[in-house]
């Protein structure tokens, strides 16, 4: 003979012992006494024990009670934990997903990340912003967009950074660039140098920001340049140096035409963090789309 439990008996066990009585415990759980008294010695019968001490006041858990409630309290917080998510899932299936970027770079890890998320999340609206032409976070809280990537978090009322990963600028060269000798870079190595960046304002990019600007060094010449691909073609032929995230670097960091060297002898570390209103962060696709924003590019870092 089976023993056939069911999720009603185990929330049952638990509100008798949390109510310490038959009465209140089925007043909690809106069915009549009789009923839970009848339920609670189909389920003795069935077990062939005791699950309370009948003659205690309050009424108290046997030891296989004892045994019935941990199993109560093991499964019934994933049951509606489920049950909360399949709801949301239901609710939320379609929505609204507008992108901010405040990195010219993060295009080249948050394509995979979309191309992903479409296929898990097919009826929400997808779209991309470069957030370099607006304030990306007073539209994240005017609700024009939905989410911004920024290496930036602010203190705001009602927005949520979610840290996605850490990363390093990192320098790169011609093979035959003259400080392609050198084990790391100094800030005082860019004065002579034509740099090429992402056509995009200073505040905003990594190399400026970490570097140049607190050391008060200015290059010789700067060259913005829109496509990653470019950038690189432009290196190789030794028209200039940059300073591209880790992620980009990957495809290159095994071929003899570059160099790739770090900034000052420990290196620069940053963090790329997600913006979302509270409100919206814990919805499903949000938190999956999150989710795909901390694994994939570090699975590019690693090439």
């Amino acid at each position: 003979m089976g023993l056939h439990i069911e999720f009603r008996h185990l929330r049952s066990i638990k509100a008798i012992h949390e109510a310490g009585g038959l009465a209140r415990a089925a007043d909690i759980l809106n069915i009549t006494q009789s009923a839970l008294s009848h339920q609670i010695k189909g389920l003795e019968d069935q077990a062939g024990v005791e699950l309370f001490a009948r003659r205690s006041r309050p009424l108290r858990l046997s030891a296989a009670g004892m045994k019935l409630l941990r199993l109560a309290e093991r499964i019934l917080p994933e049951i509606e934990a489920l049950e909360a998510e399949l709801e949301g899932m239901i609710a939320g299936r379609s929505g609204r997903l507008h992108i901010a970027i405040e990195c010219h770079a993060c295009f080249e890890w948050l394509f995979p990340v979309l191309e992903s998320f479409r296929r898990a999340w097919p009826d929400v609206d997808i779209d991309i912003r470069p957030g370099l032409a607006f304030g990306a976070l007073p539209a994240l809280q005017r609700e024009d967009v939905d989410l911004v990537i920024t290496s930036d978090p602010e203190q705001l009322d009602q927005i949520d950074f979610t840290p996605l990963f850490d990363y390093e600028p990192v320098f790169v060269a011609s093979a035959q660039h003259r400080l392609a000798a050198k084990p790391h870079i100094e800030a005082e190595d860019f004065r002579g140098e034509t740099l090429i960046t992402y056509p995009v304002e200073r505040a905003r990019l990594d190399v400026f920001t970490q570097l140049l600007t607190p050391a008060k060094v200015e290059p010789r010449a700067i060259r913005q340049v829109e496509l990653t691909a470019v950038i690189l073609l432009l290196v190789a032929s030794n028209r200039g140096v940059s300073v591209l995230p880790d992620w980009v670097l990957r495809e290159i960091r095994v071929n003899s035409d570059y160099v790739t060297r770090r900034l000052t002898a420990t290196g620069l570390t940053r963090r790329l963090y997600a913006a979302t209103r509270a409100e919206d962060t814990a919805k499903p696709f949000m938190a999956h789309v999150l989710r795909l924003a901390r694994t994939e590019p570090v699975k590019l870092q690693r090439g």
